[in-house]
Order: C-alpha cells, then structure tokens, then sequence
C-alpha cells in the first residue's frame, strides 16, 4: 500500500511538474503573440475584403482582443512543446509497440488540424464572408463590426475545421480498438454519410451553405480515404 500511495504521488508530482511547463511555454509565448497581436490581427483579415473597418464598443475592449491575439498566437507557437509534454508524461506508460503508435497518431492530429484550418482561412472564410456581408446588403444594413466579435468569429471558424479534419483520427483509433470495423463503416456508408452533413452544419459557425458543402465534402473525402487505407493495413 506504501508502494502505491508513492507511486500515486510521484505521478501527481510529474503532472504538476509538466502542467507547470506548459503553463510557463503558453506565458511565455503569448507575451510574443501579445507584442505581435496587430500582425496577427492582419492575418485574420487578410483574406476578407480589406474595406471593412472594426470597431470596439467599451475601453477594455481593445486590451482584451490584444489579449485574445496574444493567447491565440501563443497557443499557436507553444504546440510543439504542449505536446512534447503530453508525451513526456503518457510515455513512460506506454510499451514498445504503443510508443511507436502515439507519436505517429499525434503527428497526424497536428499535421489533419492544420489542413482543416487552411482549407477554412484559404478558401472557405472568404466564400463565407463575402455569403454573409452580403445579407446585409440586401437589407440595406450598415455593418459595424467589433473587433472582439471578428476575432471570436474567425478563430471558431478556423477551429471548427480543424476539429472537423480529425475524423479520420477518430476512425482509425475506433478500429484499433475494435470498436467498429472497416467493414461496417463501408456498409453502412449512408449513415456515415448524414452524420458528417450534421456535423458540417454544425460545426460551420454562418450556417451557410457552401462552407457546409465543403466541409462535408472534405469530411466524406477523408472517410472514403481513411477506409481504403484501412483496407491495405
């Protein structure tokens, strides 16, 4: 009972020690993000019609979406070690065989989140911008946009087809796991097919169309891709 009670603790204090790392790696890197907020904020508009302007609606509000910037950006250049630090703890856990899974299966997380995230900044935020600014238009609206509810906006969208590039991630771990098989997945494809519609509907921010349609086209792709790699394996 000792024994364990120590290596309870002794786990505890890894944690500790590495959520510490973290926390000091996310610091670190968001007062870089924080210098940097206005190039960042450029990014985020780079791709949009350059001709809107943003507002802020309270005096905090400025020094808060520096702050959003900051931490998104730090977030942004503190993955690498993030997830080194993830490692660093599961690793001693894990056997031969499972190590050699983890790293791969984390790098392919990172690797399918970055692909979502730029089809989402490249083509699909414009389409979808241009979808929505022209709503108001028609309604004969004058736009004014703060700069918090910009960037909220922005980073979910971008988030949102992150998240949604990892279901081949969640497929591949479901079948080594035994949880669903490839040939069940291939037969009942119809199915697989209306669940990722809903969720590109869901996870689309505007709920407007295209976006829809290219997110779940995205997501029917990497299905079809994910089954027939699994079929060689």
């Amino acid at each position: 009972m000792a024994d364990l009670r120590q290596t309870v603790f002794q786990h505890i204090d890894e944690l500790r020690r590495r959520l510490t790392y973290m926390v000091i790696a996310v610091l670190i890197c968001g007062t870089i993000g924080f210098i940097f907020s206005f190039q960042i904020l450029e990014i985020m508009r780079a791709r949009l019609d350059p001709e809107f302007n943003l507002v802020y609606k309270t005096i905090m509000e400025p020094f808060m979406a520096r702050f959003k910037l900051g931490l998104i950006g730090g977030l942004i250049l503190a993955t690498p070690i993030l997830f080194y630090q993830i490692l660093a703890f599961l690793s001693p856990a894990l056997k031969g065989t499972e190590k050699r899974v983890l790293y791969p299966m984390v790098l392919a997380m990172v690797v399918l989140f970055a692909m979502g995230s730029s089809l989402g900044y490249f083509f699909v935020l414009p389409m979808a911008w241009t979808w929505l600014f022209s709503q108001g238009l028609e309604l004969e609206l004058i736009q004014i946009l703060s700069v918090s509810d910009f960037i909220n906006f922005v980073t979910l969208f971008l988030f949102a087809f992150g998240i949604a590039f990892e279901t081949p991630l969640v497929m591949a771990i479901m079948m080594r796991l035994g949880i669903v098989s490839r040939q069940t997945l291939r037969t009942n494809w119809r199915i697989a097919y209306v669940i990722i519609l809903v969720v590109a509907a869901v996870a689309t921010p505007d709920w407007s169309l295209p976006p829809m349609l290219i997110l779940g086209a995205s997501m029917i792709a990497l299905y079809e891709a994910t089954l027939l790699t699994a079929r060689f394996l």
